[in-house]
């Protein structure tokens, strides 16, 4: 019997095969997984949302007193603003990015095979590449999901207007841009998550290889079968330093598409007016707002995927002759 892990050596035996996964089973089980995965991370969403957005005269400068503020004035609801909508749309946003990026990656590693270079730096560009590949692909649903959930998340604060759930969101903004307005943003959703999206799993993929190189689990045939426990902390070290890195490095552009995301049609500015406003008020660290909530939710929400995604994928994996 040969089990559905490909490749060669005690690395490739923490690897799983995409054509060999039971497809209903790991969409249907990643669900449930992934839906109670974003109830515990959803209001770090919230918070760094919130301070995005938030102007000069705000009275909320920093993550606590936004958390303060609404555990005030709202309480525990308050930091589930748009989780509906969220949750809701989350499903065909994942099922489109998790084929998309694990057919890619397939085709991008063999793509690489015949090139002589590195296994970490092989694994780097073919995840880089399924990376980019998947979350361009997902944005199609994921942006009017985005733009209806943080409308919600920012409804009455510093002058945001006020609605009764997603479809009252969904329904004034067609009425005022139509179909564009579900869009809004949606270049620099490209530009922000694909990046993000690439650099996360080139570094994920790559810094795994290295740090099974470190414990002499290589891909070339030597060191022994590493235990379930040393694989778990692996992928977790990984998770971390992705988001480290994927954070760092994009949350500029996600300070902005925020801010154009969540203006009302009148008060609309363009990119550049946005650009403008943040170094008015804050100078260059103005784009690096959020950025402590933002990397712990990259860093929390990357470890907790990665860990449930390839235990998903382990347990959906199927035994052939």
């Amino acid at each position: 019997m040969e089990t559905a892990r490909s490749g060669a050596g005690s690395f490739a035996q923490t690897e799983v095969n995409w054509d060999k996964l039971d497809k209903t089973k790991f969409y249907v089980v990643g669900a449930g997984i992934f839906s109670a995965l974003t109830v515990g991370l959803y209001p770090i969403s919230v918070v760094k949302t919130r301070l995005q957005v938030a102007t000069k005269d705000s009275v909320e400068k920093n993550a606590y007193a936004v958390i303060r503020g609404l555990l005030k004035t709202e309480g525990i609801p308050g930091f589930y603003r748009g989780f509906a909508t969220v949750i809701t749309g989350a499903i065909p946003v994942r099922i489109v990015l998790l084929s998309a990026l694990e057919t890619t990656k397939v085709a991008a590693f063999k793509m690489l095979e015949p090139f002589n270079i590195s296994d970490p730096s092989k694994a780097a560009i073919a995840n880089g590449i399924a990376g980019l590949t998947s979350s361009l692909c997902a944005q199609f649903v994921f942006v009017p999901v985005d733009v209806i959930s943080q409308r919600l998340m920012v409804q009455g604060y510093s002058g945001h207007a006020s609605y009764n759930g997603g479809l009252d969101v969904a329904r004034k903004v067609l009425k005022q841009d139509g179909i564009r307005g579900l869009y809004r943003g949606f270049g620099l959703s490209v530009m922000t998550y694909s990046p993000s999206s690439a650099v996360w799993w080139a570094s994920y993929g790559s810094s795994q290889r290295v740090i099974w190189n470190l414990l002499g689990h290589g891909s070339d045939g030597t060191g022994s079968v590493p235990s379930q426990g040393t694989v778990v902390l692996v992928q977790g070290a990984g998770g971390i330093f992705a988001g480290a890195a994927s954070s760092f490095i994009t949350t500029p552009l996600d300070t902005i598409k925020t801010r154009l995301q969540v203006m009302k049609h009148e008060n609309r500015p363009s990119t550049r007016q946005v650009i403008k406003a943040l170094i008015a008020e804050d100078g260059w660290k103005g784009f690096y707002r959020g950025i402590g909530p933002r990397f712990f939710s990259t860093s929390a929400w990357g470890t907790s995927m990665i860990l449930a995604y390839e235990y998903l994928t382990d347990m959906c994996s199927r035994f052939v002759d």
